[in-house]
């Protein structure tokens, strides 16, 4: 911790150092330099030079600039239980011709682009390399503009059901400053800025500072503030809510905010309405440094927004209709409902997460695309297998209760207590042996409930199923059984320094780096006990730290005799990294041998798949000696 702060202190001194160079040499500075958007990621100095060893100093720097920037395309997953892609494109191009956005997205600027992906009419020849460089017919002048299609589906062999849409920039802004009359701005915070680079609004809670008279209806330039080293040594944004913008370089990180101008947008609020609200949207974009389209809300049920190696990995699972599946780290349910999907929905898929709120979006997300498949359930990963030795079900709900389900639906469940099922009506309590009134504590058959019973009880209705009485109940689950799986995903949590736009990396450390890995080893043993002789584990990450990826890889390889590499199908992403990096206490972390590497999916950020960074291991389990 010590050492940490000490290197928090450093850059916090370089940083002044740099700003005071800034402030002296900003009168020599174009408003066109300062309105743009030139970000630079922020590396802790001990990751940095992690990864420099990792990568190559040139290699790093193109994958950190990378990172700063979204990819240009969304892609989009089908639900091909209900759709398919050719009908869900046809609906995309009416709602974006609706929304006025493909007469943005669909005409490519060579001077912009450098340019323009091989296309005929929207039929690829072969399979395209997105982002590659390559010329179009006899175009011979980078003046002419191309009407392309904006929306066309995904070639790459095994991913039929994904369909890409375009999008463009960065985009050069002429915001009209002039000295005398100083732009409308307001400032977001970074992660309100990530979100608005991927196509979302400014929301009330990203508005950090604006400029005095902003009334509703006006335009205001969009710029962020990224945390800065403080004098204590920790990361902040030093700017109070609510402080008036000037224009002047007094402003609140006037020079560091220089290049971080990501758009403009008109006010939906006032300035003192800014500020009053808790919720809402602030500011609606209209000119953007990268246009991507929103598709919230769109086509619910039919489509499903997810990064491209997010559904390489759920394809590399290769699940089969009616084997029992384990999601092991479910949320958001992306990768949960894409394994439903591929099974057409049979068989089972157990999806687990710790979190009571994101075990009730998945369970919402399900509903949606109508999966019955999904038993989604609470629970920590690191408790997977069951400890019980007494019982041989060791899920909380039943699932041959089918009568309690139906109930449930149709009653508002609140969970259980002493094995009877709970539900509410108004201000009492049904179960199955009999009713509670909840102002006397008392039940019809005479006995009394503890006060904390009731308080227990007015918490569920208030935070659980009070809120929807259609499945709103959360099972927690106790554990499975050894060995009662077909196969197993672990999308492990993990330092995500792969996912992009990324703004600020300053954040991990090497030691937060190393408790990822440690964390991640720990629920891979879960996985192991949980997964039968002859099974299959797909592990995967959205990282670039090789010692969450290959280095785990190792770990799991020399751990488990029994495990073996497999290859994946589809591969798109590239091989891993082989070898071993010397790290700064002179051990060594050891990655994979070339063939290996071969077997393994690393998807680089800098590379023309343009996708985010994310890795993908798959094992086949031999015969145990565990």
């Amino acid at each position: 911790m010590k050492k940490g702060r000490e290197f928090l202190l450093q850059i916090s001194r370089r940083r002044h150092s740099t700003s005071s160079q800034t402030m002296d040499s900003s009168s020599s500075s174009s408003p066109s330099d300062r309105y743009s958007f030139n970000p630079k990621l922020q590396w802790n100095p001990e990751v940095e030079e992690y990864l420099v060893k990792a990568y190559g100093a040139e290699h790093f720097a193109r994958i950190s600039k990378s990172l700063t920037h979204p990819s240009s395309y969304s892609c989009i997953r089908v639900n091909t239980l209900k759709s398919i892609s050719d009908n869900v494109i046809t609906k995309l191009m009416k709602i974006l011709d609706e929304k006025k956005f493909s007469s943005r997205t669909s005409r490519m600027d060579i001077r912009e682009h450098g340019a323009i992906d091989e296309v005929d009419q929207g039929n690829f020849d072969k399979t395209p390399e997105l982002g590659t460089t390559t010329r179009f017919g006899d175009m011979n002048n980078s003046t002419r503009e191309l009407q392309i299609p904006s929306i066309y589906k995904c070639e790459y062999p095994g991913l039929d059901n994904v369909v890409f849409v375009k999008g463009s920039g960065p985009h050069e802004l002429h915001y009209g400053d002039q000295a005398a009359q100083p732009l409308k701005e307001i400032i977001v915070s970074r992660k309100c800025a990530e979100a608005v680079l991927r196509g979302a609004q400014v929301f009330v809670p990203g508005v950090l500072a604006c400029s005095s008279h902003v009334e509703k209806g006006d335009v205001v330039a969009v710029s962020v503030a990224v945390e800065q080293p403080g004098p204590d040594g920790k990361w902040g944004f030093g700017i109070t809510r609510g402080i008036v913008l000037q224009g002047i370089q007094s402003d609140p990180q006037y020079h560091e905010r220089s290049g971080l101008y990501i758009g403009q947008g008109t006010a939906v609020m006032s300035r003192a309405g800014i500020f009053r609200a808790s919720k809402g949207v602030a500011v609606e974009m209209i000119n953007r440094i990268y246009e991507l389209p929103s598709f919230y809300d769109v086509l619910q049920g039919e489509i499903f927004l997810q990064n491209l190696p997010s559904i390489v990995a759920t394809r590399v699972l290769d699940p089969q209709e009616g084997e029992r599946i384990l999601d092991m780290c479910a949320a958001p349910g992306g990768k949960t409902t894409g394994v439903a999907i591929l099974m057409k929905d049979k068989g089972e898929v157990i999806a687990n997460d710790r979190s009571h709120n994101k075990v009730m979006d998945i369970k919402k997300l399900a509903a949606e695309m109508d999966l019955t498949c999904i038993n989604a359930s609470k629970l920590d990963a690191l408790k997977s297998v069951c400890q019980s030795k007494e019982t041989k079900n060791v899920d909380i709900k039943d699932r041959n209760s089918d009568e309690l389900d139906v109930a449930v639906k149709n009653s508002g469940y609140l969970g259980s207590r002493n094995g009877e099922a709970i539900t509410c009506s108004a201000d009492t309590y049904k179960t199955d042996g009999f009713t509670e009134n909840a102002s006397s504590g008392k039940t019809s058959n005479g006995r009394y409930l503890s006060k904390a019973d009731l308080r227990k009880d007015a918490r569920r209705m208030r935070n659980g199923p009070g809120r929807n009485c259609m499945g709103a109940r959360v099972e927690i689950s106790k554990g499975y059984m050894p060995n009662s799986f077909d196969r197993v995903l672990l999308d492990a949590p993990c330092s995500a320094l792969g996912l992009r736009p990324r703004l600020f990396a300053g954040e991990e450390t090497l030691e937060s780096l190393h408790h990822h890995a440690r964390y991640q080893k720990k629920m891979f043993d879960q996985a192991i006990q949980l997964v039968r002789t002859g099974g299959v584990i797909v592990y995967s990450t959205c990282t670039i730290n090789p010692g969450e990826n290959e280095a785990f890889v190792r770990y799991a390889l020399d751990k488990y005799k029994f495990l073996s590499l497999a290859p994946q199908h589809p591969k798109i992403g590239g091989p891993g990294l082989i070898g071993h990096c010397e790290l700064y206490d002179g051990k060594y972390e050891e990655w994979l041998t070339e063939s290996e590497a071969e077997l393994v999916q690393r998807f680089d950020p800098s590379s023309s798949v343009d996708t985010i960074g994310f890795f993908i291991a798959k094992f086949n389990v031999g015969q145990k000696d565990i």
